[in-house]
């Protein structure tokens, strides 16, 4: 019997460990184009996200990222027939809020503290220039994120899985198809995508205002981006936006802050919209474009930076 379940559970998620090995490959493509093509960035990368991993909040964060993974599944939300549209919702809303902290904190810890303890000078000592000090620090993180999201996610997808059954048996009807439990799982990925491209474009920015601010004001500021990404589209939509002072600040806010409440899209996937690719696609685009705009910035600001 235990074996006839435990193949049963195989032929249902199967989708978990093909979905990690591709996820897999994304952070070692990374680091073998930068590697192939960017040797000195590559090895920055590489320690980088090595102290990503080794700092203690990646585990802090992970821990409770798994353990309110495996919780979700079993809270009532008392919803009605929409437990499962809630609880994915809740899922890749915690995995983005805790990616986003991870980043933000990293950055802060590699680019700012080393420049206040000028660990930065001695590294710009050896033959390497500010510009691949800056985009190693940059793309070690993201190395460190992109791990840390296919931990989470991993760990995210047979819960989807799960609930479906569950809410099955709590409702005393038969037993699911593996195919829905795939769709549960399918249905997330998007939302995922959307969150990684996110934490991205916050990552940069977190990373241009490190190369100038010591971490507090840094973490302070980044709340606020992100913060005012995700209202300013809502304030330009309000009646307040009528008045005109009103439309010109959000209008300004909105051409200078990333928007991202275009990849905030947890409750549309929670409640079983399919999100095309060609919109996967424009988010890629808007993300790759505002990131590299943010890291010009952090080249710039870094260049002129007094490190004595």
């Amino acid at each position: 019997m235990i074996f006839g379940l435990l193949i049963t559970w195989a032929q249902k998620l199967w989708f978990v460990p093909a979905y990690t090995l591709v996820a897999l490959l994304i952070p070692l493509i990374i680091w073998f184009v930068l590697w192939l093509g960017f040797r000195k960035i590559s090895v920055i990368a590489g320690i980088t996200c090595k102290s990503v991993l080794q700092q203690p909040i990646f585990a802090i964060l992970a821990i409770l990222g798994i353990m309110a993974l495996l919780i979700f599944p079993f809270i009532p939300y008392n919803t009605l027939g929409e437990d499962i549209k809630i609880m994915k919702s809740q899922g890749m809303t915690l995995i983005r809020v805790l990616g986003i902290l991870l980043a933000v904190w990293s950055a802060g810890t590699s680019v700012s503290e080393e420049i206040e303890e000028r660990t930065a000078l001695t590294l710009l000592s050896k033959p390497i220039s500010r510009r691949q000090l800056v985009l190693g620090k940059f793309f070690g993180i993201i190395l460190g994120v992109s791990i840390f999201f296919i931990i989470l996610s991993t760990i995210f997808l047979p819960t989807c899985a799960y609930k479906v059954v569950h809410e099955a048996r709590e409702n005393c009807e038969l037993e699911p198809e593996p195919a829905a439990c795939l769709i549960s799982m399918a249905e997330v990925l998007p939302g995922i995508s959307l969150s990684f491209m996110e934490v991205t474009i916050m990552t940069a920015v977190t990373v241009a205002l490190s190369t100038r601010l010591p971490m507090i004001p840094n973490l302070t500021i980044s709340v606020s981006i992100y913060a005012l990404g995700h209202l300013v589209p809502v304030m330009l939509k309000s009646a307040g936006a009528q008045f005109a002072i009103v439309a010109f600040v959000g209008n300004f806010l909105a051409a200078v802050l990333p928007s991202l409440s275009h990849f905030s899209l947890e409750a549309s996937i929670g409640g079983g919209e399919v999100i095309p690719l060609i919109y996967l696609g424009y988010a890629a685009i808007y993300a790759i474009l505002y990131s590299t705009v943010a890291m010009l910035a952090a080249l710039v600001l870094f260049e002129d930076r007094d490190l004595a």
